[in-house]
């Protein structure tokens, strides 16, 4: 990660006298090229009624006609949304509208478990037979190629809605009103399904429709598209109309949040009041939510908000539980030196894999695909990938091979399969992988203003948002930062709060899931970046910042340590100029989970360079690689020895063997593979296994015929120390394990010695 300065062009005195800029306010806007007048000017004073002509937007003409015409004969109409907090808020936009012009209209929301996602044959033969005489989608329709041609013949017309990528063949709707729609001449490019949603209604209106900005908003907030262009009127407007709204529903919702109204913004929707919409299509059927969106009172209100909790807290607890499921599997399998992940157990929740999925990759970094069975015998699955690999090209070469269905993008993507290809799809994913190094770059705006440090820089940063994903919230950087104290806080002890002061003022910074940054390492960040926010607690509001980043560096000493002991450090700090491996298996592990560049990590036995700062990063085998590598004259050296090659971690008990013979003769005929599963019954790690039946091989206990696995008929009994492997395997890990566990001082006292020879 490199962590780099924005630059932009400054503000002209007269512009910031002109709208009265703070300096931290003129700096942020400058920084985003919000630097003209005409740009100021609307950021600060545009409003719904400077959207563009709505008409503007591909056939939107055709759209508002054929709905009109829909409504003047009475004929029945169907909302065709999505379970997502978008497709929710863009079906109760539409609902809204066509329910003010007198329109008989319906609503149907696909259930994520019966229906899958967007357009579905099975759902369009049931609405048409219904009666439906218009389909309207919104935030989906581009895929329903068969789906229109059904509709079309069974005399149903089918406006279609949406703001998705297109693919090779596009449906023969009646009207395709896309954002994002070739040469089209609407302005903006990246409406969510809410907003183009939105759009329809101020078409059909001919009014702004302020009253819907709030929706409009949440399913932005919710989607992640721009707030730049026109998404900052929506977002801008819509959380004024939300702090201020009057729908039961939304009242309700926000109590259930814990939210206070008058003080909501971007965060708390994107954080509490999304996810909490999300959460009815993860485990439920997301009509519910528009009930909720859509209900006239209080008491209807509360009654569904109290549903939707309680199906959010489900959410939560299941996404935990599946979660440690997973790192028991992980654990299990010995999957911990797998570069990707593909993880199944039929009793996991299809509503919650992309967020497990998503949760796996940021603690192992590793490319994840999270796997079901649903009540249909198919298996469904989400997966998410890591910066730098595209899990979209490595799995849609495969999905004619291997897939029913499957769909996604770069970081993301959906699947279904049947059963029987699950271990191909672990073979083939695993083999896709190549080992990695994307150099990410993060943005921060400037260095944090101490002289400043008081509640008005909320007040004046918050002039540069709303905040999504195309206008980043700032990140303020903290350098040589003095840390006057740390403590570590939550139920497992795992976030720290440092007090950091500066130039005579302090400020409380917090670092969730930072429990690596032990007292040990703190004299060795030298730059720390955060986000800056308001933290009421005991009524009392106070400012703290936020941890996005930490740059480490040696401590500036008078005489610096020549070796630095770092064994029990669990986190690798990257001013090391040179990290060295005794094992070439570990560069691209090293690479890919530390985020270290593979240029700078190079093999013990290749490396001929003088005076640099080197890092021991894995373990030697033997005494002798480890005093090898002292030989060489480096400036200053750190020992971590926090990864190995070991196949075990440590030596099977006895027991174990005794256990998986008896297994071995009793069930001849397995493969390696089907050990597995073996393992789960025996309680005897995979990698355990492996160990075992290597020796047995050895030993001839047992043998490998047509990738089966028998026991030798009659074999000579030998001891477990005649196997070489184990002996070797034996000394190897009690020279590791005393490395590892040998007191500092001696340790540094050896390292010293042996340097001082060479």
């Amino acid at each position: 990660m490199e962590w780099c300065e924005r630059k932009g062009e400054e503000l002209a005195p007269e512009l910031i006298e002109k709208y009265q800029l703070s300096p931290i306010t003129a700096k942020l806007l400058s920084l985003r090229g919000i630097n003209t007048d005409a740009k100021l000017a609307f950021w600060f004073n545009a409003t719904e009624d400077d959207l563009a002509d709505p008409y503007l937007m591909h056939d939107m003409q055709k759209a508002v006609t054929r709905i009109n015409q829909a409504i003047d004969a009475g004929e029945k109409i169907t909302i065709y949304g999505d379970y997502d907090a978008d497709g929710i808020t863009a079906t109760s936009i539409m609902m809204e509208t066509l329910g003010i012009l007198g329109a008989d209209v319906h609503f149907f929301i696909p259930d994520r478990f019966k229906d899958g996602y967007g357009p579905n044959l099975d759902a369009y033969k049931k609405i048409a037979a219904d009666g439906t005489k218009l389909i309207i989608t919104v935030d989906n329709g581009v895929t329903g190629v068969e789906e229109v041609d059904y509709a079309k013949s069974m005399g149903v017309d089918t406006i279609i809605t949406d703001h998705h990528k297109f693919q090779d063949k596009v449906p023969e709707s009646y009207a395709l009103v896309h954002c994002n729609y070739p040469g089209q001449k609407y302005p903006f490019d990246d409406y969510c399904g809410a907003g183009v949603a939105y759009t329809i209604s101020r078409a059909l209106m001919q009014d702004s429709m302020p009253e819907l900005l709030e929706l409009a908003m949440i399913g932005t907030i919710g989607d992640m598209v721009k707030v730049s262009g026109e998404g900052h009127i929506l977002v801008k407007r819509g959380l004024k109309m939300l702090n201020e709204t009057e729908r039961p529903g939304l009242r309700a919702l926000i109590k259930k949040a814990g939210l206070q109204m008058g003080h909501i913004d971007e965060t708390d929707v994107g954080f509490n009041i999304a996810p909490r919409l999300n959460a009815v299509g993860r485990l439920d059927n997301a009509s519910l939510a528009v009930d909720l969106l859509l209900c006239d009172t209080d008491d209807e209100a509360e009654k569904i908000a109290d549903k939707i909790e309680e199906l959010n807290d489900k959410r939560k607890t299941l996404t935990s539980k599946v979660y440690n499921s997973c790192l028991s599997q992980i654990k299990n399998n010995s999957w911990e030196r797998n570069k990707t992940l593909v993880i199944y157990d039929p009793k996991f929740h299809e509503g919650i894999l992309g967020l497990v999925a998503n949760k796996l990759v940021e603690k192992t970094h590793k490319p994840t695909i999270v796997l079901t069975k649903n009540d249909r015998g198919i298996i469904k699955g989400s997966g998410r990938s890591v910066d730098g690999f595209n899990l979209f090209n490595a799995l849609e070469p495969l999905k004619d091979k291997l897939f029913l269905k499957f769909g996604g993008h770069d970081f993301a993507c959906g699947l279904s399969m049947t059963e029987d290809k699950i271990t191909s799809l672990r073979a083939t994913f695993e083999k896709s992988f190549k080992g990695i190094y994307n150099q990410n770059i993060r943005y921060y705006d400037c260095e944090l203003p101490f002289s400043d440090l008081d509640l008005k820089i909320i007040t004046n940063i918050k002039k540069a948002g709303p905040f999504g994903s195309d206008n980043v919230a700032p990140v303020f950087s903290i350098l040589h930062p003095a840390i006057n104290s740390c403590f570590y806080m939550g139920k497992e002890k795992n976030h720290i709060k440092l007090n950091i002061g500066k130039n005579n003022k302090n400020i409380d910074v917090v670092g969730f899931n930072k429990k690596y940054l032990t007292k040990i390492l703190l004299p060795y960040v030298d730059q720390i970046f955060i986000e800056l926010q308001e933290n009421c607690y005991r009524n009392q509001i106070k400012l703290q910042g936020i941890i996005k980043g930490i740059i480490f560096a040696a401590p500036k000493l008078a005489v610096p340590a020549p070796v630095i002991d770092l064994r029990n450090e669990k986190y690798i700090m990257g001013f090391a100029d040179r990290y060295l491996i005794f094992d070439k298996r570990n560069k691209n592990i090293a690479s890919s989970l530390y985020d270290i560049d593979p240029a700078k990590i190079t093999l013990v036995n290749d490396y001929n360079n003088e005076g640099e700062v080197a890092a021991f990063l894995d373990v030697p085998r033997n005494l002798q690689e480890l005093n090898l590598a002292l030989t060489n004259n480096y400036d200053q050296l750190y020992l971590r020895f926090i990864m190995d090659q070991l196949p075990v971690k440590q030596l099977p008990l006895k027991a174990d063997f005794v256990r998986l013979l008896k297994y071995v003769y009793s069930h001849p005929g397995l493969a390696v593979a089907d050990y597995r599963a073996v393992g789960l019954f025996l309680q005897i790690t995979y990698d355990k296994i492996l160990f075992i039946l290597r020796v047995f091989f050895e030993l001839k206990f047992v043998k490998l015929e047509d990738d089966r696995i028998f026991g030798v008929d009659n074999p000579i009994k030998r001891k477990l120390t005649d196997s070489n492997y184990f002996r070797a395997t034996n000394s190897q890990i009690k020279f590791i394990t005393d490395l590892r566990q040998m007191p500092s001082q001696k340790l540094l006292m050896y390292v010293n010695e042996q340097l001082k020879q060479h």
